[in-house]
């Protein structure tokens, strides 16, 4: 007999989910914070999936154990945050978790008619993986605990015209310093960011000099990054803290400089060099290359003789 598929439970607003949890009505229906030490239900059957319609940023301090962090896992004791965006599901790696602290909710249409609502998208880290998680230093997360409570501040208070500009502006000021400590990670990390370097080159080189391209076509970021074990966007900001290039330009670098090697060095035709490194038209390798050296293949090629 099979056994039944587990569906997530999905929330589509903040008074769902407060309900969900025992918590009393949220003081503002497209925002709140909740203490996790007031969560009164039992959330077992929850933490096996659920799926949210709108933002949540988790800081959960005092966090005992280890957490899986890209390839490695690391003890830490001073709590993570966390974001998610709507509509991912959630899910709890493992039960019994000890930490406290704080969930920010938010839905999409309280932050639409702001700037911000537009630019939410530029905070990369609302696509990283759950593993990928911010940890920060002692200074930092007393600094993330002043936002929060400033944010619970302002719930308190009887909404007026102001409320939701200022809620705004904390929550701006939250992911602004989230991406300054994001920042600091990864160059405090630096042996683990070295170490997925080491290995994002090694893969970049093997995918052209094993030919892979010529099964699969061009590389693409979702390659590397499921080969590293961590998400799309971390590993391009991962590589632009260390690099200065993203994982797109890093495959287009490779990419060229393999095609001026088979031009120098091969009698191939463009078209043959261009099925070589996985491009399906050779208008298209034209195109990309002419664009990152200002030559077109055949103009490279005639440079030499």
């Amino acid at each position: 007999m099979k056994s039944e598929a587990i569906h997530p439970y999905i929330f589509n607003s903040i008074s769902e989910l407060h309900k969900a949890l025992g918590l009393p009505k949220p003081l503002h229906p497209l925002v709140s914070l909740v203490d996790y030490g007031n969560i009164q239900a039992d959330t077992t059957d929850m933490k096996k999936g659920m799926v949210l319609n709108f933002y949540k940023i988790s800081f959960k301090m005092n966090f005992k154990g280890k957490i899986r962090y890209g390839q490695h896992y690391y003890d830490f004791d001073e709590g993570g945050l966390s974001f998610i965006s709507p509509n991912q599901v959630i899910a709890e790696a493992k039960e019994g978790a000890d930490y406290s602290g704080f969930t920010l909710l938010f839905h999409p249409d309280f932050i639409r008619s702001h700037a911000l609502g537009k630019n939410i998208k530029n905070y990369g880290f609302f696509s990283y993986a759950v593993h990928e998680a911010l940890y920060p230093s002692a200074k930092e997360k007393d600094i993330l605990v002043g936002v929060f409570k400033n944010i619970e501040y302002e719930l308190q208070q009887n909404i007026d015209h102001f409320s939701q500009d200022v809620i705004i502006s904390h929550i701006e000021v939250l992911l602004n310093y989230s991406k300054r400590f994001y920042n600091r990670q990864f160059i405090t990390r630096n042996q683990s960011s070295n170490d997925q370097l080491a290995k994002f080159e090694m893969l970049l080189n093997d995918y052209f000099d094993k030919e892979e391209s010529l099964l699969t076509g061009l590389p693409s970021v979702p390659y590397f990054a499921d080969a590293l074990s961590c998400s799309p966007r971390y590993l391009s900001d991962m590589l632009r803290s260390a690099t200065g290039m993203n994982t797109q330009q890093h495959i287009h670098h490779k990419l060229i400089e393999k095609a001026k090697e088979l031009l120098s060095t091969t009698g191939m035709s463009v078209s043959e060099i261009a099925y070589k490194l996985g491009f399906e038209h050779s208008q298209s390798f034209n195109k990309i290359f002419k664009q990152k050296t200002k030559l077109s293949p055949v103009q490279f090629r005639e440079s030499f003789n």
